[in-house]
């Protein structure tokens, strides 16, 4: 009686899986993210050691499939790349109009040593990351 009673169980939670697993799925978004270059930017003629500054980047976005996501920030000892992140959507009608938007970046000099800005400008005909670099020093 106990395994006739577990194989109607399994046999239910395997219909509901296979339930599951059929239903139509076409209200799911479909997006990826894309790195974007920084099309301007602007630092301060120095930072103070402890003290916040703001970094103000200018960037792009190609058409009204793309949104701001968040800024791509990453420390490599001393340097700082920068570049923006954004959300694009698929599969959308989309208006053509590219859109150029600013984002300030509060920074706070935690370090002694010079800032060096490295901001993604995109990538070459070879495939590699292009950078323009700022060095701003730290009093």
């Amino acid at each position: 009686m106990k395994t006739y009673i577990m194989k109607k169980i399994l046999l239910l939670f395997a219909g509901l899986f296979l339930f599951y697993a059929c239903l139509n799925n076409d209200d799911q978004v479909n997006y990826g993210y894309e790195i974007l270059p920084i099309d301007e930017y602007t630092v301060p003629a120095s930072f103070t050691f402890g003290e916040k500054d703001t970094v103000k980047v200018k960037y792009t976005l190609l058409n009204g499939c793309y949104n701001f996501d968040n800024i791509y920030y990453e420390y490599q000892d001393t340097a700082r790349i920068v570049a923006v992140r954004a959300i694009v959507y698929a599969d959308e009608n989309c208006t053509e109009m590219e859109t150029q938007k600013e984002y300030e970046l509060i920074v706070t000099a935690t370090q002694r040593e010079d800032y060096l800005f490295k901001f993604y400008k995109g990538v070459d005909a070879n495939g590699e990351n292009i950078f323009e670099e700022v060095v701003v020093p730290v009093n």
